[in-house]
């Protein structure tokens, strides 16, 4: 006997427990599974062409600057032009992420492609979104090595792809698709919600980008539908 299970006794005892643990464990179980939502603003409630128009303009709205492509084959000249219009080196860094690594990127001869998380020394990082939230214009960022976490916060400039059919209206369905696709003991390490660059007014109450992470952040929304 020990003091732990001498109170346990006690507890099981006060609360007239007759040591039915599988009833026990399927409650706890079932309120678990049954992981109840909050309540759901409706601006996020759109169809899918509206939704994602809101997602846009509320990124734009926290100076985050969005394009649209019509496909993943897009990408390479997209990143490629993103860096040279704004005078930075032509290299990018990226995780193993199958979407992206399908991309031609040997058609961008001048861009070189590095691999893998960064130490703090790459000006420029890619990585591709989980999921976005149309009536705050965040994203949705999970880790591991197909996108690590460090892309999300050391380099100046982060370029982040998501696929428009990832495009949610609000937060809560954001957790509904986490659950679904990673399960119960599966979850990501963490999941980032970004939302424009990184900003701080803490100084002199003025607004300053990149105080604590990327000071510019450029969205690529992949929609095989744009142009339809």
């Amino acid at each position: 006997m020990t003091a732990k299970h001498n109170i346990l006794t006690r507890v099981r005892t006060a609360l007239g427990s007759q040591g039915e643990a599988a009833g026990r464990r399927e409650v706890v179980e079932a309120r678990l599974s049954g992981a109840p939502r909050g309540i759901v603003p409706q601006r996020g409630q759109l169809p899918r062409n509206e939704r994602i128009d809101l997602f846009r303009a509320q990124a734009e709205s926290v100076n985050a600057t969005v394009e649209t492509v019509g496909d993943y084959s897009e990408l390479p000249h997209s990143v490629s032009r993103y860096l040279r219009e704004r005078n930075l080196p032509a290299a990018i860094r990226m995780g193993d992420d199958a979407r992206l690594g399908a991309a031609d990127w040997l058609s961008e001869r001048t861009l070189e492609i590095l691999k893998g998380p960064t130490d703090g020394s790459d000006m420029a990082g890619l990585s591709h979104a989980f999921a976005a939230v149309a009536e705050t214009g965040t994203l949705a960022l999970t880790a591991g090595g197909d996108n690590p976490t460090t892309l999300n916060f050391l380099p100046e400039y982060h370029i982040v792809v998501i696929h428009a059919d990832d495009v949610e209206g609000d937060m809560e369905s954001i957790w509904d698709r986490v659950r679904t696709r990673f399960g119960k003991g599966e979850m990501s390490r963490v999941v980032n919600f970004v939302t424009g660059p990184s900003r701080s007014g803490d100084i002199e109450q003025k607004i300053l980008l990149g105080a604590h992470g990327p000071r510019a952040l450029h969205i690529v929304v992949v929609d095989p539908a744009k142009d339809r």
